[in-house]
């Protein structure tokens, strides 16, 4: 028995399992959307990460990567018990046709593996469901876990799509929309600084003067 999975968010930088082929591709009808919570590793229970799942759309291509796992029955245990560690919020496993780049007729791989989650708030306690961009983007950029930070995940999905050659908007948008939010929140950082100087200015301009001994006074009439 042969495995293959599809990775579409950061598995398509880090693997993290041992692999025999990798394969530059897509999925057809489904799209990247970020309404996936993270609590475990680049957010907390109290102020979730956002993470990428697949949405189905028809008429859409998701491109990726489909990892092979070969080498018998130890070998792929060992790597689904791995991803399913991994990826622990999404709730289902979806068997998908992929398709190799440079050929859109005939799936390369049929029967891929890919880790995906029910669009759900009831069922799926890790869905957060859409949001405007701007809502995302600052959740996104303030959000942190034991791996690190949640912009990083997206930053590093931006770069990984761009060196497969095949960036994808929808994460443009989103990353470029984080950035602002950074900026922003730089701006107030370096105001607040300003702001604590002038205070420690002026409370040193306040400080109390040193005045030196006047004459005896001599009493006069009004």
């Amino acid at each position: 028995m042969v495995l293959w999975f599809f990775g579409y968010g950061s598995l398509v930088w880090n693997p993290g399992f041992e692999v025999d082929e990798k394969v530059i591709g897509f999925i057809k009808d489904y799209r990247r959307v970020f309404d996936l919570a993270c609590i475990d590793h680049r957010g907390t229970p109290e102020h979730p990460a956002r993470t990428c799942t697949l949405e189905e759309r028809e008429g859409d291509l998701c491109w990726g990567a489909a990892y092979c796992v070969r080498g018998g029955p130890e070998k792929e245990k060992a790597a689904m018990e791995y991803l399913e560690r991994r990826e622990c919020e999404y709730d289902q496993k979806t068997l998908v046709d992929f398709y190799k780049e440079g050929d859109s007729e005939q799936p390369f791989v049929t029967g891929v593996i890919v880790f995906t989650s029910t669009p759900d708030k009831v069922s799926n306690k890790y869905y957060l469901g859409p949001a405007p961009l701007e809502v995302m983007a600052r959740q996104i950029a303030t959000a942190f876990g034991p791996c690190g930070n949640n912009r990083d995940y997206l930053f590093l999905l931006e770069k990984a799509m761009f060196d497969i050659g095949h960036e994808d908007d929808y994460v443009i948008e989103l990353a470029n929309e984080v950035r602002k939010v950074l900026l922003s929140l730089s701006g107030l950082l370096k105001e607040n600084k300003l702001s604590s100087a002038a205070n420690v200015s002026l409370k040193s301009s306040l400080s109390p003067l040193k005045l030196k001994a006047l004459p005896e006074a001599i009493a006069m009439d009004s």
